[in-house]
Formats: C-alpha cells, structure tokens, sequence
C-alpha cells in the first residue's frame, strides 16, 4: 500500500573531478529552484531509471544512483563519466512541500566537450578557493571542502555549515 509519508523525490549529484579542479554551472534564470544559482549537475530518479532493464538478481537492480548521475550528467553537460563514488546525502522539503533526499556523488569526466543543456547557461571549472567568489547554493561549497579533503588528505569528514 502506498503511504504518502513516506514518499519522497530522490536526487542524485554529482561533483566532476578533473586536474584538481571542480565543475560548477550556473541555473538558468527560468528555473523554479535556485535560478541563477551556481550548482554540480543531477537530477531525479525516474522508474525507468530501472524499471526498463533486466534485474540483478530476481528481485534487484544495483547501481540505481550511478545510471541517474550518468543519464544526468550526460542530458546536462554533455559528458560520459567514470570512477563514481559516494560523498555525502542530505534532504529538504521543496517549496511544494515534496521530501526530497539528496544523494552527494562524485565522478572524473570521460573525454568530450561540455554541452550545457537549456536549464544551464554557464560552467566553470575552478579550485576549491575560487569557487568561494561563485554564488553557489547553500551547501555546495561544504561539499568541494568534503571532497578536496578526500582527494588530497585520503580522509572524508561528515559535512558541516562553515
């Protein structure tokens, strides 16, 4: 039975490593959440994420998150990835009041061009110290610090608001 409290969206973002530095766009000014925002790119999970192919096992598909990151990073900036790993997951409630849990990837670009879909407008490749100088959505930046740790240190901190 379907239980509404216990629906949520389920988001999945990704964090695009390449020469040390980070892939950030910039939000159309038309979109409804966060316009004009730098962001990484991600998106919904959507049923035919998995529910299209065959099943793991009898009764599972793995590797759900990764297919939505790469359709996603694939529709919004044109690029095939490799080496996706976990970061962090956090949750809000949308101003519609959907639940939505985020879930926090990171992964190196295949090779290719950057190709911003409509909802993008702009992206840049910076260092962790330059992306303060962007308008990132709330978080982001604690993210780049999570992961830059991770990449040079070898160690990973749960995220917390500088």
């Amino acid at each position: 039975m379907y239980d509404n409290n216990k629906a949520h969206y389920i988001v999945v973002t990704g964090i695009l490593v390449k020469d040390g530095k980070y892939l950030i766009t910039k939000r159309a000014s038309t979109e409804k959440a966060f316009p004009n925002q730098r962001t990484v790119p991600g998106g919904k999970l959507e049923l035919d994420d998995y529910i299209k192919r065959p099943k793991d096992t009898s009764a599972h598909w793995y590797n759900i998150f990764e297919g939505v990151l790469k359709r996603e990073i694939l529709e919004e900036v044109g690029l095939n990835i490799k080496s996706i790993k976990y970061l962090t997951s956090l949750s809000y409630i949308r101003s519609d009041g959907i639940p939505t849990i985020i879930v926090s990837l990171f992964a190196e670009p295949a090779k290719g061009e950057i190709k911003l879909c409509p909802a993008l407008t702009e992206y840049e490749w910076v260092t962790l110290d330059e992306a303060k100088d962007y308008d990132l959505i709330e978080g982001i930046y604690e993210e780049l610090e999570m992961l830059d740790k991770l990449l040079k240190e070898g160690t990973i901190e749960e995220w917390k608001k500088k």
